[in-house]
C-alpha cells in the first residue's frame, strides 16, 4: 500500500469522511505506533499500528452506499454532546460498519442523506467540483410572494455570503421547491428567513440521481449499481 494521508486513511477504515477526520486528528483522537499524532500532514502507509481512541482500526473489507430518510429531530454528527438523537444510530441494526454521512442535513430538516464507509467515494461526492444537485421541498407557515423566489433564483447576499437556487418554483400558496448544487450551510432557511417567511417543513427529496420516493421516514435503503455510478458522474 503506497502511502496516504493519516485522514485519508481514517475514511478508508469507517472512522469518518476525510473532512471530519482532520478534526479528529486535530483533537489527539488518532495514533500511529503508540503516539499521539495531531499533524494533517502525517502519512501512513498501513503497516503501522494506527489506533482511533484507543483502538486498533483496519481498513473496511466491504464498501456500504446507503440512503436514509433522516427524521426530523436526528443530527448529522458523529457523536452530540447534547445527547441529541444520531441519525448514523438508525442503521446500527443492519450493519454492523462504521458508516459515516456524506454531507449533512441541519437537525430540524428531513429527507435524503447518504451514508457510506468509502472515503474515496465520499470526497469525489462532497467535492465541489462533483456538482451534484439537491432537491428539496419546503412548507412554510403562510403563502409567500412569488419574489421570494425570484431574488433566490437570481441570488441574494447576507451577511456578506452569497445565496442563489439553480430552481425555485411554486408548486402550492405555502409549498416550494429548490434545487440547490453547492448547498451552504443552512441556506434555504437562511433565505426564508431573511425574506422573513417562516418554514413549518424541510425535506430533502433528492441528492443527484437518488430520489427519497416512497422511502419511508426514518428507513433506508443501499443505493443501487446504477445511483452510485451516477453520483461519480
Amino acid at each position: 500500500m503506497e502511502e496516504i494521508r493519516l485522514q485519508v486513511y481514517l475514511a478508508r477504515c469507517g472512522i469518518a469522511s476525510r473532512r471530519a477526520s482532520e478534526n479528529l486528528i486535530l483533537n489527539g483522537r488518532v495514533a500511529v505506533d503508540g503516539k499521539i499524532v495531531t499533524e494533517l500532514g502525517t502519512k501512513v502507509s498501513g503497516k503501522e499500528k494506527i489506533c482511533f481512541d484507543g483502538k486498533q482500526i483496519f481498513p473496511e473489507a466491504e464498501k456500504r452506499y446507503v440512503l436514509l430518510n433522516k427524521p426530523e429531530g436526528y443530527v448529522c454528527s458523529l457523536a452530540d454532546e447534547k445527547d441529541r438523537p444520531i441519525a448514523a444510530s438508525l442503521l446500527k441494526d443492519t450493519y454492523t460498519e462504521r458508516l459515516y454521512n456524506i454531507g449533512r442535513l441541519d437537525m430540524l430538516s428531513g429527507g435524503a442523506i447518504l451514508f457510506t464507509n468509502d472515503g474515496d467515494f465520499s470526497a469525489r461526492v462532497e467535492h465541489p467540483s462533483s456538482e451534484i444537485e439537491k432537491e428539496y421541498e419546503v412548507i412554510t407557515v403562510f403563502e409567500y410572494p412569488d419574489e421570494v423566489l425570484q431574488k433566490f433564483l437570481r441570488g441574494v447576499r447576507i451577511e456578506g455570503v452569497f445565496y442563489k437556487a439553480l430552481s425555485a418554483e411554486r408548486l402550492a400558496k405555502n409549498k416550494m421547491r429548490i434545487v440547490l448544487i453547492e448547498g451552504k450551510n443552512r441556506e434555504i432557511r437562511r433565505v426564508l428567513k431573511f425574506f422573513n417567511i417562516k418554514i413549518k417543513k424541510l425535506t430533502r427529496v433528492r441528492i443527484g440521481c437518488v430520489y427519497l420516493s416512497d422511502l419511508p421516514v426514518g428507513k433506508h435503503r443501499p443505493l443501487t449499481p446504477e445511483e452510485i455510478k451516477g453520483l461519480l458522474g
